[in-house]
C-alpha cells in the first residue's frame, strides 16, 4: 500500500492541493492500487505546494509542486525509482530550508492530520496540559515567567506579568480571550496554526485557564478565514468529547470551556480593547488604559488576552521546562518566532528560528532573494505599519530591542519583501491611507492626522522645488511625531514607521535630493 500525504491546508488548496488529491485516487483506483491518501497540515513551504509526500521506512519523500497532468506519471514513479521523478525533492526534512529550522510552535507542521486526536498525542500533544493539571495556579505562572516569553504581537509584552495579574485579580468570573483576528500584510502563522494544528491552541488556553482562574475561554477569528473557522469549531467538539474541555478538564476537577467568535473584518480589532468590545457586540472602539484589560476586559472582568502564537507556545513551556525554552532566543528575546515571508520572494512560506539570526539570513537565505530577481530594495517587517528596512540594516539580528533600537518592530514576525521597482512614497502614502481608513475615530490624531497625512504626501510629490517639498517634508515629520505620540493605541501611534523609514531611507522617491549626510 502506498501512503501519502496531500496537505489540506488554505494555500495549498489554493493552488490545486483539493485537485491533485482526487486525481490521485482516482488514478489509483483506475490501476486498482491501494492507496492511503492522508491530508496532513502544511509544512510551510509554500513555493512547492501543493506538496506529495510519500511515507517510506527512511521517512517522507516529497514531490512539488505537483499538478493533477502530473498524477500518472507520478504515480509510475512511486511505484519504481520515485527519487528520479522530475519532481523528486528527496527526505523533506533533509530539505536545507526546514532542517536548520527550530520548531517548537510547529513542530508538528505537515506531519499530522488536523483534526485527528490521535495524530497529536503520539507528538507530545496534551503532555503540556497533563503537568498543568498536577500543578497549582501560581507554578503555572511562574513557569511562563520564568520561560520569559513575551506577547508575539506588537507590543512584546512579558507574557507571565499578564497571567500574574489575572491571577491576583478579585472576581467570580475570569476570562481568556485569544486574539486571532490576524490581519497585518504578509502574516499567515495563525491561519497555519489554526488550520493544522488547532490542538495546539486548544491546550494553550486551556492551560492558561486553569492557571489564572478562568473558566471561560473565546478564540477571536477573523472573518477572511473561514477554514480557521470550521477546523476550530470541529476540534472544539472533539477536545470537549475527549475530555480537554468542559467541567473536569483533564481529570481537574476544575471548568474551562471555549468557544469561536468570527469577526466582521476591521482590523482596529486586532488591537486587544477593541477586540472585547467588538465581543461584547459593540463596535469596536479603542478604550483607554486604565484600567488593564487584565483588571477589567471582557463584561468589565478581569481577562487575559493574547494572540495565537503567545498562547500556542504555553504548552512547550509546561511540557519541557521553562529552562528549556529560554534555551532559545538572545537578551530579552526568548524562544523561537515563527517569520513568515512574503511579497516579491522566491520562496515564500514559514521560518521558525529562535530570535537572534538576521534579516538578511531570513530573506536571502531562506527566502531566496526577490521572485523577480531584481535587486532587493527594502523589506517591510511587522505589518502595515512597520518600518521598511532597507539592506544595509538587513544585518540586524532579529531581536526586540535591536529593531526597537533603529525605529522598526517585529510584530507578528511579518516580513513582505520588495525590489528596486518599489516606489516608497507611494508606499508611504499607503500607509497613512490605511490608517485613516481603519481608524476606529476615537482619537484625533489617527482620525484626523492620517488623512491630514495623506494630504502632505500628495503635496510633497506635486511640489515644484526642492524648498516646497523640504516644507511639506518639516510638516509630514512633525505629523509623525503627533501619530506617535498623541495616538490612543498602535494603529495611530506606529502610523509614523513606514512613513518616516521610507522618508529617512529612500528620500529620491519623494523627489528630494540627497547630500552625504543623508546617506
Amino acid at each position: 500500500m502506498l501512503t501519502l500525504c496531500v496537505p489540506c491546508d488554505s494555500v495549498a488548496r489554493a493552488v490545486g492541493a483539493d485537485d491533485v488529491a482526487v486525481a490521485l485516487v482516482r488514478e489509483a483506483e483506475r490501476r486498482q492500487l491501494s492507496l492511503d491518501l492522508r491530508r496532513t497540515s502544511s509544512r510551510g513551504l509554500y513555493w512547492l505546494e501543493p506538496l506529495v509526500e510519500l511515507e517510506t521506512s527512511e521517512g517522507r519523500l516529497g514531490f512539488g509542486p505537483v499538478a493533477p497532468e502530473d498524477v500518472p506519471v507520478l504515480l509510475d514513479a512511486l511505484q519504481g525509482d520515485a527519487a528520479a521523478h522530475p519532481l523528486a525533492l528527496g527526505l523533506v526534512e533533509q530539505l536545507p530550508y526546514l532542517k536548520s529550522q527550530q520548531r517548537l510552535l510547529f513542530a508538528r507542521a505537515g506531519i499530522t492530520r488536523p483534526l485527528s486526536l490521535e495524530d497529536y498525542r503520539a507528538q507530545g500533544g496534551f503532555e503540556g496540559l497533563a503537568k498543568a493539571v498536577e500543578s497549582s495556579g501560581e507554578a503555572i505562572v511562574a513557569s511562563v515567567l520564568e520561560s520569559g516569553l513575551r506577547g508575539r504581537g506588537g507590543a512584546a509584552f512579558p507574557a507571565g506579568i499578564k497571567w500574574r495579574t489575572v491571577r491576583e485579580a478579585q472576581a467570580e468570573q475570569k476570562y481568556v480571550v485569544c486574539n486571532a483576528d490576524e490581519g497585518d500584510s504578509g502574516t499567515f502563522a495563525d491561519r497555519m496554526l489554526m488550520e493544522g494544528d488547532p490542538f495546539l491552541l486548544i491546550e494553550g488556553m486551556a492551560i492558561a485557564g486553569l492557571a489564572v482562574g478562568a473558566t471561560m475561554g473565546y478564540i477571536y477569528v477573523r472573518s477572511e478565514y473561514p477554514q480557521s473557522v470550521e477546523t476550530l469549531r470541529a476540534a472544539l467538539d472533539i477536545a470537549r468529547a475527549a475530555g480537554y474541555l468542559g467541567v473536569n478538564v483533564a481529570g481537574s476537577g476544575r471548568t474551562f470551556d471555549l468557544e469561536v467568535r468570527v469577526g466582521a473584518g476591521a482590523y482596529i480589532c486586532g488591537e486587544e480593547t477593541a477586540l472585547l468590545d467588538s465581543l461584547e457586540g459593540k463596535r469596536g472602539v479603542v478604550r483607554a488604559k486604565p484600567p488593564l484589560p487584565a483588571l477589567q476586559g471582557l463584561f468589565g472582568l478581569p481577562t487575559l488576552v493574547h494572540n495565537v502564537l503567545t498562547l500556542a507556545s504555553v504548552p512547550v513551556i509546561l511540557a519541557r521546562g521553562a529552562q528549556f525554552y529560554r534555551d532559545f532566543g538572545m537578551g530579552r528575546s526568548l524562544g523561537t518566532m515563527p517569520f513568515q515571508l512574503a511579497g516579491n520572494i522566491r520562496h515564500g512560506g514559514l521560518v521558525e528560528r529562535a530570535f537572534g539570526l538576521t534579516l538578511r539570513e531570513l530573506v536571502e537565505e531562506y527566502g531566496g532573494g526577490t521572485a523577480s530577481g531584481r535587486p532587493l530594495k527594502a523589506a517591510q517587517v511587522g505589518g502595515p505599519l512597520g518600518a521598511w528596512v532597507p539592506p544595509s540594516q538587513f544585518d540586524t539580528p532579529l531581536d526586540y530591542e535591536a529593531f526597537a533600537a533603529m525605529g522598526a518592530m517585529l510584530g507578528h514576525g511579518g516580513v513582505v519583501v520588495a525590489d528596486d521597482s518599489l516606489d516608497m512614497a507611494h508606499m508611504a502614502r499607503f500607509a497613512l491611507q490605511f490608517c485613516a481608513e481603519e481608524s476606529c475615530g476615537k482619537c484625533t490624531p489617527c482620525r484626523i492626522g492620517s488623512t491630514r497625512g495623506v494630504e502632505v504626501v500628495d503635496r510633497l510629490l506635486a511640489a515644484p522645488s526642492q524648498a516646497e517639498r523640504q516644507e511639506q517634508v518639516i510638516l509630514l515629520k512633525d505629523l509623525c511625531d503627533t501619530l506617535t505620540y498623541g495616538s490612543l493605541c498602535a494603529l495611530g501611534g506606529m502610523t509614523s514607521y513606514p512613513v518616516a523609514s521610507a522618508l529617512k531611507h529612500f528620500p529620491a522617491d519623494f523627489g528630494l535630493e540627497t547630500t552625504e549626510a543623508d546617506q
